[in-house]
């Protein structure tokens, strides 16, 4: 059946759930073409800071080779030297008698892990929304066309093919379309979690091995600028 079809002869209710089919299609594949190029471009970005981390000299050119990055493991190097030096210089006041630095960076590492990841989660909540709610949508404008077929058999008298055969149609239409939007999305959506999981996992690896680099060179780190 041509689409078209379905907005011309169908009635209010019907272009309606067609209209939230289309807009949730719409979008999910936009999300799923933006969140693929954030995906990629924060996995060649955080090889780029991680590279940049550990192959440098010092901390001084560890912070001046990820000073422009915005990968997430810069950002957990930049924080984790900013918490060493906050702790030291404050160290023989309050907030340096409170806890140790071990747990004072734990801290800091977490909190930044806490908004990486965060990050990482945008766009989930829709995904996983279209992909549960499509199908239901879909079945309301099939339960819909059902309904407007038994109306027409009631009408006539008779169930033949070209009174039932437009409802019908329109049905089955809303049911792969409640199906077309939903599938990719639960692609999507799995794909994605995947990803973002092995994301974290890097992020915590990085994050530990930066906490015990710190708390190991936290003398080195007198003096030097964070970017």
């Amino acid at each position: 059946m041509n689409l078209m079809l379905v907005f011309q002869q169908g009635d209010a209710v019907l272009t309606t759930v067609f209209l939230c089919l289309i807009a949730m299609s719409v979008l999910t594949w936009t999300l799923i073409g933006l969140r693929a190029i954030q995906l990629w471009r924060t996995r060649r970005a955080n090889r780029e800071a991680e590279a940049g981390v550990w192959n440098a000299a010092d901390w001084s050119a560890a912070l001046v080779s990820i000073a422009d990055s915005q990968a997430p493991l810069a950002h957990l190097a930049r924080d984790g030297v900013e918490a060493v030096q906050h702790y030291r210089q404050h160290a023989q006041r309050s907030l340096g008698q409170a806890c140790a630095l071990d747990e004072f960076l734990t801290r800091a590492l977490r909190k930044r892990l806490a908004l990486e990841a965060g990050r990482l989660e945008s766009g989930m909540t829709l995904l996983a929304s279209v992909a549960s709610s499509a199908p239901f949508i879909g079945l309301f404008g099939t339960v819909w066309g059902i309904y407007h077929a038994l109306i027409g058999i009631g009408t006539n008298g008779q169930a033949s093919i070209g009174v039932v055969a437009g409802p019908i149609g329109e049905a089955l239409v809303a049911t792969a379309a409640g199906l077309a939007a939903a599938i990719p999305a639960l692609l999507a959506y799995n794909t994605f979690t995947r990803m973002q999981r092995v994301q974290t996992q890097q992020m915590d690896h990085f994050a530990h091995d930066l906490h015990a680099q710190l708390l190991t060179q936290a003398g080195e780190l007198d003096g030097i600028r964070t970017v």
